[in-house]
């Protein structure tokens, strides 16, 4: 707003009305300044900044001048007494033995005496020094050949020959163990297919990424049927995690890639004690609609716990659903607005801090007791917090960037507070969140699934890849033995035998 300062109104009210004006307006621009200058930050951050949400030692309590000054007059106060002379721990070791299970190839170096090169004297046995160093045995192709002998009948002419051993792809030339190589390479240890092209073909066999393209879709025809199994083990359960990530997904003829999602559900109920074999399913949609996730828990009936996206509210009015919100997310709005140096953002997130406190130290104890807990501790921070939010969000103005992380939380109150009824409901949803971290980094090493048949074999063959990780089975021992088993004919109706569950090696 441009003034001509030689021709100022000499009326007082318009003197009013204008100073007003100007007030007014100067108010917005240093709102907008603030509301940029936030952006900015937060930009920063996400860029260079660290990726834990933790307050830095110093911001963890507030207003500690007093306790400080208490502190001071009780040391003074206390009559002087002789510190005590420190005692040093011992050293400890730099690393512990090398694991017992790796197979030990022992090399003996003789003394290269016969007597003493000193004295002339006669050598007697004094015992002998042992160290250990880790060794490695790159990994080696070879050829199976299988010799059919054939016996003919001299009487009839008949001929006699052992039938072909079924193998895992019709046709093909690799067995189940290379199979599952390229698998957890590929999905696992985020190995692209054309970086394993080049692999092999240092070793002097050049296999094209498209014929290992075809040995992935082989292999996937086989997993499917365990998929399903699996599919079917995780929408069994009363509690479920969910969340989805972008999957860029080439699109022909277009020249460029088109993003699709993978749809992630995880059940994991260890946190209260129970002994239900952790499970993640992903599902590949080529959209965010919302009926993707409605269709993918049809059959699903308990808490699903979420963030805050709106297709999985959508679910809570079918009255089979109810909906846990997750926490992480709400303190994750607040923690960046600390990161510009809002007090009351961090006030907020050193509050919902101290329920992830209390979180950890029930982690892994009965639901009941869990409830218990939460009930006496939780529930007074949790009633607190409300009032105290919806007390800032009266002082703030609506278009604030720190309202709208109180709005966010407060919008969604009801379902954030529903981990104080059940102590079987997390506080958030981060084991989902675990296991989409791995899609993430294959997703940066791959840049894109090759079609929409790609996507999906990814979504069959990550979900039973994680759900081993979860179990704490080694992924490719478990998968060459799958195949092996399905390949020699195992039985359709006893699938489930063949899941990553621990101990699958005394159901092999």
């Amino acid at each position: 707003m441009r003034i001509a300062l030689d021709e100022l109104p000499t009326d007082t009210d318009v003197l009013h009305r204008l100073v007003r004006d100007m007030a007014s307006a100067l108010d917005s621009r240093q709102s907008e300044i603030e509301r940029l200058r936030q952006i900015i930050v937060e930009f920063k951050r996400a860029r260079f900044g660290r990726s834990a949400e933790r307050l830095d030692p110093e911001q963890a309590s507030l207003a500690l001048e007093e306790l400080e000054t208490d502190l001071a007059a009780a040391v003074a106060a206390t009559p002087a007494v002789e510190p005590p002379v420190p005692v040093l721990p011992a050293a400890l070791p730099h690393r512990g033995p090398l694991p017992a299970h790796l197979p030990r190839v022992e090399t003996v170096l003789p003394v290269p005496h016969q007597r003493c090169p000193d004295c002339g004297g006669a050598l007697h046995d004094a015992g002998a020094t042992s160290s250990e160093m880790l060794d490695w045995i790159p990994a080696q192709l070879r050829v199976l050949r299988i010799t059919r002998p054939k016996c003919a009948c001299r009487a009839c002419g008949t001929l006699h020959q052992a039938p072909a051993p079924e193998r895992v792809l019709a046709g093909g030339l690799t067995t189940p163990a290379l199979l599952a190589h390229v698998l957890v390479s590929r999905y696992c240890d985020h190995l692209p297919l054309y970086r394993q092209s080049r692999i092999l073909a240092r070793q002097g066999l050049e296999i094209s990424r498209s014929t290992l393209a075809g040995w992935v879709g082989g292999a996937c025809w086989w997993l499917e049927a365990l998929h399903e199994r699996l599919a079917a083990h995780v929408m069994a359960a009363d509690r479920l995690f969910a969340d989805d990530t972008p999957l860029p997904v080439l699109d022909p003829g277009r020249g460029r890639t088109r993003t699709g999602r993978l749809w992630a559900y995880t059940r994991d109920d260890r946190a209260h004690g129970d002994n239900a074999p952790p499970a993640v399913l992903f599902r590949y949609e080529p959209d965010r609609k919302g009926e993707r996730p409605a269709q993918h828990l049809r059959d699903f009936r308990g808490v699903l716990q979420v963030d805050g996206y709106a297709g999985f509210e959508a679910l809570a009015g079918s009255g089979r659903i109810t909906l846990a919100a997750c926490w992480a997310h709400a303190r994750r709005k607040f923690f960046e607005l600390h990161e510009t140096g809002s007090p009351v953002a961090t006030e907020a997130v050193r509050q919902i801090g101290k329920l992830f406190d209390i979180e950890r130290e029930i982690r892994g104890r009965p639901p009941d007791e869990r409830q218990r807990v939460r009930q006496e501790r939780s529930r007074p921070i949790v009633e607190e917090m409300h009032d105290w939010l919806q007390e800032q969000l009266r002082r703030l103005p609506g278009w604030a960037r720190l309202a709208e992380a109180i709005r966010y939380a407060l919008g969604r109150w009801p379902a954030l507070i529903r981990f104080l009824d059940n102590g079987r409901i997390e506080l958030d949803n981060n084991p989902v969140e675990r296991v989409i971290r791995p899609v993430a980094l294959g997703r940066k090493n791959s840049l894109f699934a090759g079609s929409e048949g790609g996507a999906r074999r990814w979504a069959i063959v990550a979900s039973l890849i994680e759900t081993a990780k979860l179990n704490g089975v080694e992924p490719y021992a478990w998968l060459r033995n799958s195949l092996c088993r399905m390949v020699d004919g195992h039985r359709a109706d006893l699938l489930d035998d063949l899941l990553p569950w621990p101990g699958w090696e005394q159901r092999a």
